[in-house]
């Protein structure tokens, strides 16, 4: 049976392998694939045909991945966390724009207020992530805060060592959050895991937080079921606690409403018009409902063609929700290794 997304697929692979609307990375691609992909891709089985172009995107010029058909709208570049490696790009016109309208009706279905400040205890820079939270606010007509946060640095502490010192940059990083909070109205807080902890173990600081946030958001690293737990019933139990997955490639997951019949706290769904996560096992095979596998994206939008891009964390397979479209996914963590390269997560 064909779905709407196997329609989409096939309309999206002919956009990016049309000379008059393709990139120039993609079309330049094209005779090294060993197959028509506008003849041979017929669906979302297919993607798996197409290699994993992720470790290209550290090198290409951006300008190589605008699609010819879009050479009139107004691009920003956005780079990953480089956790891996040197920082991934990809370039973004209104497409990111289009899935948080979508992810923030997600966020309210669970309890963040429409409305309201938000305070960003996240990077920004080249980093999508405060340019996604200040959206959030923007759209509630709230306002955006943040702070300086550069996590490449505390990963670069903690590779040589210095944990000592990626310490006290954490707690620069919770200074400059308690001098917004002291002064502003904040609704809702956007944070890693690791700074919420530290924010528990800062009475003062954990105070404001709890007399002020009605929402909190954890994003950016990976949390244990255990803690996640605390920072939800024990920690901050008159606050909405919900999780964001996401990266600059793949965009965002947001946490699902909690079903009745879920096993896990928090439960990751990505946004079903262009992306699709699959878990995967070490030959490529998805898992199993219930199994832990590797994240494998495809992203297919009209800006951005992303096809078999295997991620740098694992996670729980979920079936979707009543009348869904698209898995779950549930308790992410990350590898220990990968593409040669130690991760570490740090504080982002």
């Amino acid at each position: 049976m064909v779905s709407d997304f196997d329609i989409h697929v096939r309309k999206l692979v002919a956009w990016h392998f049309d000379p008059n609307t393709g990139s120039p990375f993609w079309l330049g691609k094209r005779t090294e694939l060993g197959f028509d992909p506008i003849r041979d891709v017929q669906g979302a089985a297919d993607l798996a045909m197409f290699p994993d172009v992720g470790a290209a995107l550290r090198s290409v010029p951006a300008q190589e991945l605008i699609p010819a058909g879009l050479s009139g709208k107004v691009f920003r570049v956005y780079e990953s966390g480089g956790t891996t490696g040197a920082p991934k790009r990809i370039v973004d016109g209104d497409c990111r724009a289009r899935m948080l309208e979508w992810a923030r009706l997600r966020l309210i279905e669970l309890g963040v207020p429409p409305s309201g400040n938000w305070l960003h205890l996240g990077p920004t820079g080249p980093h999508v992530a405060g340019t996604d939270v200040a959206r959030h606010a923007a759209i509630g007509r709230g306002l955006f805060y943040a702070v300086d946060f550069d996590p490449r640095w505390v990963k670069n502490l903690l590779a040589r060592g210095s944990a000592e010192v990626a310490e006290e940059y954490l707690q620069h990083l919770l200074d400059q959050g308690r001098t917004v909070l002291e002064t502003q109205d904040i609704s809702v807080l956007n944070a890693t895991p690791p700074l919420l902890e530290a924010i528990c173990s800062r009475p003062e600081l954990y105070e404001l937080v709890r007399a002020k946030v009605k929402a909190i958001l954890w994003a950016g690293t990976s949390i244990s079921p255990e803690n996640l737990r605390q920072l939800d019933e024990v920690f901050f139990p008159d606050a909405v606690v919900a999780g964001v997955y996401g990266n600059s490639l793949m965009g965002v997951a947001p946490q699902r409403r909690r079903l009745d019949t879920d096993t896990h706290r928090c439960v990751f769904e990505p946004f079903p018009e262009t992306t699709r996560l699959e878990l995967v096992d070490e030959e490529g095979r998805q898992v199993g409902y219930g199994q832990r596998g590797r994240v494998r994206l495809h992203l297919l939008s009209e800006e951005m063609f992303l096809p078999n891009i295997l991620e740098r964390d694992s996670a729980v397979r979920v079936e979707p929700a009543p009348g869904g479209e698209v898995d779950g996914l549930a308790d992410v963590q990350t590898y220990g290794e990968l593409e040669d390269a130690q991760i570490i997560e740090g504080v982002y």
